[in-house]
């Protein structure tokens, strides 16, 4: 493999979720966005392609392929809703967790429905009270007996109120990240609750609710790695999750970029299509170059994580602004060419502009990102 080329194969898996996203995704995108539908079905149809267990072990039933090729299904995806593509992202990412940490009881329980999206996921880390300072967070779990007893709420929690299992960060001793262990809790436990939706300027294809904790009962054989691992393995869930949302910045940006494109061709002022003009061209090539660099880097980010490199936390976390950054300003001049017309809801890139900007805040806000690959620095 030549650098920055896709193998034979990954070009095979690219085109599969190009196909299924202009047949079963960008034809309804704007519906489900307009009427805040969760498209469930459409969902599993990805999970019978493999989309919902990409980088799970082929021993556990998943597809067993690497980060890369995570990135380019879930920058095709996004190509048509990165609302969508997100979500089935953030499942994946739980999904590996499980996987890549649990035990056998809790791989064997939970992840042959997982691998096909019959039952969906959820990753649980965020509170109300801790946000980027996630070490800090409140929800506790007490053991008593083979169970723990969780009490406590997680905030903003995509899948709140629709996914099947929750895989939840909790308090199990000490305050920081050493106290903190990872358990899997399932919708229908006692004690279980969901906030009510929330109203977002964008992902309106996805629910996002709270998740509460009332003494709930949780199996122990439901814990993912040992009591203390808990945040290693959020950390690790998170630098796929950044390469994930990275690249759903990349195919909405490519889609803004190609609408901008269509739409400078056939829109005439003064007499010559607005494409024609240089300083349409200027900006053009310029999103397309910022667009090419993001992924890129993206690209390297991946075969780092994938590789277990000593520096891909970093890079992934460079990835992640760069990629998020940089989609949000791709698709904001892709609406500025539309004129007035990009702002309104017959056009997508409205839509696209709405879903993009959230991902410059998830997975760890951009600020977070420049934290980390600072403090790798100065760690040299």
């Amino acid at each position: 493999m030549q650098p920055f080329d896709l193998t034979d194969d990954q070009r095979a898996i690219q085109d599969m979720a190009r196909r299924f996203t202009a047949d079963e995704i960008t034809p309804h995108a704007a519906e489900w966005d307009e009427k805040h539908i969760f498209p469930l079905e459409t969902i599993r149809k990805a999970g019978a392609l493999g989309f919902g267990a990409i980088y799970v072990s082929e021993a556990s039933g998943g597809t067993g392929l690497g980060r890369l090729e995570a990135a380019l299904v879930m920058e095709a995806m996004a190509h048509g809703c990165p609302s969508t593509s997100a979500f089935i992202s953030i499942h994946n990412m739980a999904s590996w967790m499980i996987d890549r940490f649990g035990a056998g009881p809790v791989k064997a329980r939970y992840l042959p429905a997982l691998v096909t999206m019959e039952r969906i996921a959820s990753y649980c880390l965020t509170e109300p009270g801790s946000g980027s300072d996630a070490a800090a967070l409140r929800t506790r779990a007490v053991r008593e007996g083979d169970q723990y007893v969780v009490s406590g709420s997680k905030a903003f929690i995509s899948g709140g109120g629709a996914s099947d299992l929750y895989v939840t960060m909790v308090r199990t001793g000490e305050e920081g990240p050493r106290g903190i262990s990872c358990l899997v809790i399932e919708k229908d436990m006692p004690g279980v609750s969901f906030g009510a939706q929330e109203r977002k300027l964008g992902w309106h294809s996805q629910p996002t609710a709270l998740v509460h904790f009332d003494r709930v009962r949780v199996p122990v054989e439901n814990r993912v790695g040992a009591e203390g691992e808990g945040f290693r393995i959020a950390m690790a869930g998170l630098d796929g999750g950044r390469l994930n949302i990275g690249a759903c910045s990349l195919g909405g940006a490519q889609r803004a970029l190609d609408e901008a494109i269509t739409y400078t061709r056939t829109r005439r002022q003064f007499g010559q299509a607005i494409l024609d003009f240089q300083a349409t061209q200027f900006t053009l090539a310029d999103m397309e170059t910022e667009l090419q660099a993001a992924r890129a880097l993206l690209y390297l980010a991946a075969a780092k994580v994938e590789a277990g490199a000593p520096d891909r936390t970093k890079f992934a976390a460079m990835a992640k602004r760069f990629a998020t950054d940089t989609g949000s300003a791709v698709v904001d001049r892709a609406l500025q060419l539309h004129g007035g017309y990009g702002y309104l809801m017959d056009y997508p890139v409205e839509r696209l502009w709405r879903d993009l900007r959230v991902h410059r805040i998830l997975e760890g806000t951009n600020e977070i990102m420049r934290v980390i690959v600072a403090r790798e620095l100065l760690r040299q």
